[in-house]
């Protein structure tokens, strides 16, 4: 099994990490997004520092990226996290490598609060976040419609220990 390294996400990684995307959205317990954004979309959205793909010799093998939860300057430490695997890849370690990595350059520009939210069905996104430091914060009950029907999801955060 080739060895998984994790860099920046670029510009040239988009049609690997957009069918990523797309595979968790077929999915159907990723995310209540049905259809990817564009490259600029996912641009603007994202932090460039907190953006990375795991990759081995060939392929692009999953990627992490953060977005601020708000505009407002008292929450500039608190991003909300995405996180996907492409299917071929899973149980390999590749989300784990990219939460480490997610974990470290946050920590590493003051941000405090990483933060997600997961639907109780994706059992193994759950407990790959525990194991690397997430907690529950609740649940959301009915937050939103997916494909018309009524879905809840987990809060899920980690707190810098620094």
């Amino acid at each position: 099994m080739p060895e998984v390294r994790i860099r920046r996400l670029l510009s040239r990684d988009w049609p690997e990490v957009e069918a990523i995307y797309a595979a968790g959205i077929a999915q159907g317990n990723a995310t209540f997004e049905t259809s990817t954004p564009s490259w600029d979309e996912f641009d603007r959205s994202k932090l460039t520092d907190h953006r990375l793909v795991a990759h081995d010799d060939d392929a692009v093998l999953g990627w992490v990226a953060a977005s601020p939860v708000s505009a407002r300057s008292v929450y500039a430490g608190v991003v909300e996290h995405s996180v996907y695997v492409a299917p071929a890849h899973t149980g390999r370690g590749v989300g784990a490598a990219l939460l480490d990595a997610l974990i470290t350059s946050t920590e590493a520009a003051g941000i405090w609060t990483i933060q997600s939210s997961t639907f109780p069905e994706n059992t193994a996104s759950l407990a790959l976040h525990h194991r690397a430091g997430f907690r529950t914060v609740g649940v959301r009950e009915r937050i939103a419609r997916h494909h018309g029907v009524w879905r809840d999801t987990i809060l899920i955060e980690r707190r810098s220990a620094r």
